[in-house]
Formats: structure tokens, sequence, C-alpha cells
């Protein structure tokens, strides 16, 4: 007796070969993986400026500055050294320690990998008083708002280096904020604005 066979019809065949068979990367053309370098502007994506470091430039990095004045804030600093602190101070509170404040210039700053910075600039004193070190940072940043500079110290000169960057960078990406916003984003937490603040305390030796 001959042995019956079972035909599967067309359409389920098709579909089993369909599951059992996965292209993967077959039939892709090269060009249809391509994103460009707008994407994430495309896409509708915006990156919110939540955190702006207060420092100098890393060695490693090269940095432009903001070229307009309106970018600049020439102020009072409290650094604690020991503690790696920087506090910016309420006018009003400047009198009682104002030996311990730091003449600086903030400076909006950026480096290849897009990190917004304020450039901390130490500035003469009432005297006119300054030295090596603040007179190169100084000419470093007039540099960096021409052309991407790195500012790397040199401790057996006694004062920075500046290396230009010899590729055709691009031109940096400044954030839309203003000079008020980005130091309201970088003093968030670091604003003495009281004469009992804890770090006034600390210096008036009350605890």
């Amino acid at each position: 007796m001959a042995k019956s066979t079972k035909t599967i019809p067309a359409v389920v065949q098709e579909n089993q070969n369909k599951t059992q068979a996965p292209k993967g990367l077959e039939g892709f053309e090269l060009e249809s993986l391509r994103v460009s370098q707008d994407f994430v502007k495309d896409s509708g994506v915006k990156k919110l400026l939540t955190t702006v470091p207060v420092r100098k430039p890393n060695r490693q990095d090269f940095v432009r500055v903001h070229p307009e004045s309106s970018y600049v804030l020439d102020t009072m600093l409290l650094n604690l050294k020991e503690e790696r602190e920087t506090y910016l101070i309420d006018p009003s509170l400047r009198d009682g320690i104002t030996r311990e404040l730091t003449f600086t210039r903030l400076a909006l700053a950026v480096n290849r990998q897009k990190v917004v910075f304020l450039w901390q600039l130490r500035l003469p004193d009432s005297s006119g008083k300054t030295d090596a070190w603040s007179l190169s940072a100084m000419e470093a940043y007039e540099e960096a708002k021409r052309r991407w500079v790195r500012v790397s110290a040199n401790m057996s000169l006694g004062a920075y280096e500046i290396y230009e960057a010899l590729g055709d960078l691009s031109d940096p990406e400044w954030p839309e904020e203003t000079m008020t916003e980005i130091v309201r984003i970088a003093f968030r937490n670091s604003f003495i604005d009281s004469y009992d603040h804890p770090v006034l305390r600390r210096l008036r030796g009350e605890g």
C-alpha cells in the first residue's frame, strides 16, 4: 500500500521559510545605515545644560573661549584649597572676609568634547600685583578667543605654556543660555548669601 504524503499549502510554506531564514544584514544597502552628524538636531532632541564646572582647562584639552564680553564676569570668589571648593559671595558679605577672597575672571569656555565650563582666571589685586602664572593664563585666555589652544603648566618655567591645534578644527558650539543663567547653574550649590553660612562660620572660628 502506497504511503500517503501531505501537501503543505504554498502560503504556509512561504511563511515557514521567512521565519527559518532571517536575512540579518543581507540585502541592506550601506547608505541606508548612515546617520548624519545632525541626527540629534533632526530628531528633535535638545541637550539641557545642568552642570557647569568652575575650573581651569585640563592640560590635555583643547579649549575655546566665548569671544563676546557679555560672557565674562569679573568678581570675587572664595577658594577653599584643602576642600577644593569655590564659592561665589553675595556682595553685601564681602567686607568681613576681603582677605580670603580672590579677584577672579570667569569666562565661558568649552573643550572639544563639548563640555561647557567657566574658566577661572586670577586677576591682579588692588595693588596691581600679579605673577607669571596669572599673566600666562591670561595670554592663553586671549588666544582661545580666536583659536583652539591647549594650556599646560611648566613648573620649571613657572608659567603656563600654550599649544595651538594644528588641525583644521570646527568652530565651537555655544549654549543658548545667557551668562546670568550659566552662573546660576555653576554656583547653584555654592553661593554664600548669608552671614550664618557654615563656610563663613568656620572662617570666623564658630564651629
